[in-house]
C-alpha cells in the first residue's frame, strides 16, 4: 500500500492558524458510510446527528505547556526543548530543536540560570536530560512553558496575546489529566453547553498524546510504519458502559483518533471493577477492521499522515477522498484549529 496514494492538494490558506471566536462555531461535515451522503452543518448542532442511545467517548488528557527555552552554558544560542515524559524524578525525555549533536555532560540553563539541565544521552530523536533541582520541571512549565503548537501553525511565536489564547483554546474544556504534548483536537469544539446537552451520553478515557501521534510516515509502504507507544487509561465505568453499549446494540462514537486507537486496542469482553491501563502503538490503516467503534468525530488531517489513514480505514478511501475534495471546494478550515467531520 503506497503512501503516495494518500496524498492530496491542500491550499495553504485553508490551514487554520487561530481558533474561531467560539469553539462550537466550527463547521461540521457529516459523512454517512452506508449511503455515501455528505452533508454540511455546524458543530453547535452535533446533538441532532447522534442517536439517543449513542455513547460518546472523549479523551480527557490535558496538554502540558511543554515547550521550554534553554541556553547552553557560556553561549547565547537557544535550545528549544519539548518536554515529552519524565523517566524518573528529575530526568526527562526531551525533543530537541535548535542545536546539532550534543555531548554527554553538556549543561544548559533555564529560568535565568536558576535551573540546570545536563544532557545524558541521545535515543534517536529524543534527548535524555537531568534537571536540577530535581522536581522543578512541572513548576517551570507552568511558569515559562508555552503550548507546543503543531509545525503547520506559522505565526509570531513571541506574541504574548496569542500565547495566552493558545493556553486556553489548545485545551479541551473537559481536560483532566496532565500529560499530553498535543491536544486531542476533535474535542476542542466542545463547549460547556455541548457537554450539558450530551449529559448521560458521555464517557471518558485518557491517552496522553505524544510524538508518535504526529510522527510522519517515512516508509514508502505504509504497513512498514511503526507508531511510538503512548500511555492510556480506561476508567472501569467507561469500560463497563462500552461493554453495555455493545451488548445493547447502541452506537459507540469516538471523539478523535486518539480515543479511537485506545478503543480499538482492547477487547471489551466483560465488565471490570478496576481501571484498565497500558500502552498502545496501534497504527490503523485501510484494510483493518473496527471492532468497537461505530462512529468517529474528527478534524481534517494532513495528507499522508497516520490520522488521515485512520479515517480512510474507517470510512473507506474513496469516500474520504470525495469528502476531502468537497471540504477544499467549500473552504473548510483544516487541522488542529480547523473544522470537524462526523463519520457515521
Amino acid at each position: 500500500m503506497k503512501l503516495s496514494d494518500f496524498d492530496f492538494a491542500l491550499p495553504e490558506e485553508l490551514i487554520a492558524q487561530v481558533p474561531l471566536p467560539e469553539r462550537d462555531q466550527s463547521r461540521l461535515m457529516v459523512v454517512d458510510r452506508s449511503t455515501g451522503k455528505i452533508s454540511h452543518d455546524h458543530f453547535g448542532s452535533i446533538t441532532d446527528h447522534l442517536a439517543c442511545s449513542s455513547l460518546v467517548v472523549l479523551n480527557d488528557t490535558r496538554v502540558l505547556p511543554a515547550k521550554l527555552i534553554a541556553f547552553k552554558k557560556g553561549a547565547s544560542k537557544p535550545l528549544e526543548m519539548l518536554m515529552v515524559q519524565e523517566e524518573v524524578s528529575g530526568t526527562w525525555k526531551v525533543l530537541l530543536k535548535g542545536l546539532g549533536r550534543l555531548r554527554p555532560g553538556q549543561e544548559f540553563l533555564l529560568d535565568d540560570g536558576r535551573v540546570t539541565a545536563v544532557f545524558l544521552e541521545q535515543q534517536k530523536d529524543i534527548g535524555i536530560f537531568r534537571f536540577s533541582p530535581g522536581g522543578v520541571v512541572p513548576e517551570l512549565m507552568d511558569k515559562l512553558g508555552k503550548v507546543p503548537l503543531p509545525h503547520y501553525i506559522r505565526r509570531n511565536q513571541e506574541d504574548e496575546e496569542l500565547a495566552k489564547l493558545d493556553r486556553m483554546r489548545y485545551q479541551t474544556v473537559f481536560a483532566r489529566h496532565s500529560g499530553a504534548i498535543a491536544a486531542p483536537t476533535a474535542g476542542l469544539h466542545f463547549t460547556e453547553d455541548t457537554i450539558r446537552r450530551l449529559q448521560g451520553k458521555l464517557a471518558y478515557l485518557t491517552l496522553h498524546v505524544g510524538p508518535g501521534t504526529f510522527q510522519p510516515i517515512r516508509a514508502d509502504n505504509v504497513v512498514d510504519h511503526k507508531m511510538k507507544s503512548e500511555s492510556y487509561n480506561i476508567p472501569a465505568d467507561t469500560w463497563n458502559r462500552v461493554v453495555r453499549a455493545k451488548q445493547e446494540g447502541a452506537k459507540v462514537v469516538a471523539v478523535g483518533t486518539t480515543a479511537t486507537r485506545v478503543l480499538e486496542t482492547v477487547d471489551f469482553d466483560s465488565a471490570k471493577t478496576e481501571d484498565v491501563s497500558g500502552w498502545t502503538d496501534r497504527f490503523i490503516y485501510p484494510g483493518q477492521t473496527f471492532k468497537n467503534i461505530d462512529g468517529l468525530l474528527t478534524n481534517f488531517h494532513l495528507p499522508m499522515s497516520t490520522l488521515y489513514l485512520l479515517v480512510c480505514a474507517f470510512a473507506g478511501k474513496t469516500l474520504m477522498q470525495e469528502a476531502y475534495m468537497k471540504a477544499v471546494r467549500e473552504k473548510y478550515r483544516f487541522f488542529s484549529y480547523g473544522d470537524a467531520m462526523l463519520i457515521l
